[in-house]
C-alpha cells in the first residue's frame, strides 16, 4: 500500500459527524480521507432534517395563507402544488449540498466514492481497494425502523417516501408520536389531510417534561390532529386504494398511508465493526466518553453511538473527535446540555433535565412556568404556548437545570437556553440581562424573572 492511501484521520461516513470531523481534522492540518457511498451530508442533508424542515415551513406559510383574513389580511389557501412544493424543497437541499462539496474541496479533504468496510483496526476497504488511517472515525448513521412483523412498501412509508410524495394525501396514520411522527402529522394537518396519530406510550413526544407533552396534546387537540395514546398497534392490511390499521384496542382505522415514524436504528449491520473487535450493543457502537471504542485508534461519533440521535449532536461529536485526534484534549460533551427542538405547530424546544430526572438527581427542585399569553411579540403571532424552568434546588445559589418551551417559533431561544445550562446560570443572573422588548426572547427573560423571585409579567 503506497503513502498515498495513508491518512492522520480516515472516516467512514459522510453525514453530519463525518462530515464535520472532516473539515475539522483538515483545518488542524491534518491528511483527512472521507469514505461516502451516497451523497455527502447524509441522512439530515438529503433525507430528513433539511427536506423536513423546508415542508414545514411551506406547512406555516400554507397556514397563513388560510388564517389571513382573521387579521385583515384578505388572503386564502386554494391548494398546495405538491411538484412546486418539492421543487422549492429540493432546491434548499441542493445548494446546500453544492456549498458542502466546495467546502470539503477547499479543505483539500479526500473524497472516496463507495461502500466502505471496516477490515482492520486502521484499514478500511471500498469496493477491493484498501485505505490506511492513523486514527479511524467511523460514522455510518441510521435508518429508519420498523416494527418486527411490519413490512414497508406500497402505502406504508416511512419518512425517507414522505419527503418526496407529489400528493397530499387525504387520510394519514402516523405510527409514532415522538419526534418525526409529530413533525409528519403537522405538515400533512397544515396541508388539508385529515391525520391520526398512534403512539404506544403515554403521551406524544414521551422523551420531554411531560409538561410539554400534555401542553402539545391540548394544541394537536384544537387543530383537530387525532391521537391515540398509550394504544398499540396490531397489524395493517392494504389494498389497492386504503391501508387498514389495527390496534389492540380491537380499533380499525382506514387511511391513504401509514407513515411508519417509530425511530432510527444504527447503521452498523455487515460493516465490519465486531469482526475488528468493536463492541455493538443492540447495534449501536459503544464508546467511552472521549468517544473511543477500544479498538485502535478506532472513535465513532453521530447516530450509532448511543444517545440523542440528533444531527447537530454528530456534527459536534465529529469536531470533539477531530480535535482530541489532534492533541487539543476539548472537554467532554454533556449529553443533557445538547439543545432539542420538534419542529411541528406549535414548536417543542428544550435542554437539560425535565423535572422529574431533576427530581431524580437533587432531591427537592424549583419550578416556575411562565404563559406566552404575557407576551407581547407572542400575542402579535397568535400563539398559546410556556416557558418552564426547573431549578436544581430550591435555594439562591441552585442554578437553572433544565429548559422546557413550547410556541410558535420558539425553537429559536433555544440558543440562550443551552448557555444557560451548559454555563451553570443561576435564575438571577439571566434575570439581569436584558432581553428585547418586543421579542419572544423576552419571555424567556421573564420566567428567570420570576424564578429569582421578582415577577412582573406573572403572578408570583
Amino acid at each position: 500500500m503506497s503513502e498515498s492511501d495513508t491518512y492522520d484521520v480516515l472516516i467512514l461516513g459522510g453525514g453530519s459527524g463525518g462530515y464535520a470531523c472532516a473539515l475539522r481534522a483538515a483545518q488542524l492540518g491534518l491528511s483527512v480521507a472521507l469514505v461516502e457511498q451516497d451523497k455527502l451530508g447524509g441522512t439530515c442533508l438529503h433525507r430528513g432534517c433539511i427536506p423536513t424542515k423546508a415542508l414545514l415551513h411551506a406547512a406555516e406559510v400554507a397556514d397563513n395563507a388560510r388564517e389571513g383574513e382573521e387579521i385583515g389580511v384578505k388572503s386564502s389557501l386554494s391548494g398546495i402544488d405538491m411538484s412546486g412544493v418539492n421543487s422549492y424543497k429540493d432546491g434548499v437541499v441542493s445548494k446546500l449540498y453544492k456549498g458542502l462539496q466546495g467546502l470539503i474541496k477547499s479543505r483539500k479533504v479526500t473524497m472516496i466514492e463507495g461502500h466502505g468496510r471496516l477490515v482492520g483496526q486502521d484499514t478500511v476497504e471500498v469496493d477491493g481497494q484498501r485505505y490506511t488511517g492513523r486514527n479511524v472515525v467511523l460514522a455510518s448513521g441510521s435508518y429508519s425502523k420498523t416494527l418486527p412483523g411490519l413490512e414497508l412498501g406500497g402505502r406504508v412509508i416511512t419518512s425517507t417516501e414522505a419527503i418526496n410524495l407529489d400528493y397530499v394525501p387525504q387520510r394519514v396514520v402516523v405510527l409514532g408520536g415522538g419526534v418525526i411522527g409529530c413533525e409528519f402529522a403537522s405538515v400533512w394537518k397544515s396541508f388539508g389531510s385529515e391525520v391520526t396519530i398512534v403512539e404506544a406510550l403515554p403521551h406524544l413526544v414521551p422523551n420531554e417534561d411531560e409538561f410539554l407533552s400534555k401542553s402539545l396534546e391540548r394544541q394537536f387537540r384544537k387543530r383537530k390532529i387525532a391521537f391515540k395514546i398509550g394504544t398499540k398497534f396490531t397489524g395493517v392490511e392494504q389494498s389497492a386504494d386504503a391501508v387498514t390499521i389495527s390496534l389492540e384496542n380491537g380499533e380499525q382505522i382506514e387511511a391513504d398511508l401509514l407513515l411508519v415514524a417509530v425511530g432510527r436504528g444504527p447503521n452498523t449491520a455487515d460493516l465490519g465493526y465486531e469482526e475488528q473487535g468493536v463492541t455493538l450493543d443492540r447495534g449501536f457502537v459503544r464508546t467511552d466518553e472521549r468517544l473511543r471504542t477500544g479498538v485502535g485508534s478506532v472513535y465513532a461519533v453521530g447516530d450509532i453511538v448511543p444517545g440523542l440521535q440528533l444531527a447537530h449532536r454528530g456534527f459536534q461529536q465529529g469536531i470533539f473527535v477531530a480535535e482530541e485526534i489532534a492533541g487539543l484534549n476539548p472537554p467532554v460533551i454533556d449529553e443533557k446540555g445538547i439543545p432539542r427542538v420538534t419542529y411541528c405547530e406549535p414548536e417543542i424546544a428544550s435542554v437539560g433535565l425535565t423535572e422529574a430526572q431533576a427530581k431524580e438527581a437533587y432531591g427537592e427542585v424549583a419550578t416556575m412556568t411562565y404563559d406566552l399569553a404575557g407576551n407581547g411579540k407572542s400575542q402579535i403571532l397568535r400563539t398559546a404556548g410556556a416557558i418552564k424552568l426547573v431549578k436544581g434546588g430550591t435555594g439562591d445559589d441552585s442554578p437553572v437545570v433544565g429548559v422546557h418551551m413550547i410556541g410558535a417559533r420558539i425553537g429559536e431561544l433555544v440558543g440562550e437556553a443551552q448557555l444557560v445550562y451548559n454555563w451553570e446560570a443561576l435564575p438571577v443572573e439571566v434575570a439581569n440581562l436584558i432581553h428585547a422588548h418586543p421579542t419572544q426572547n423576552e419571555a424567556f427573560g421573564e420566567a428567570h424573572l420570576a424564578l429569582a423571585g421578582k415577577p412582573l409579567h406573572a403572578h408570583g
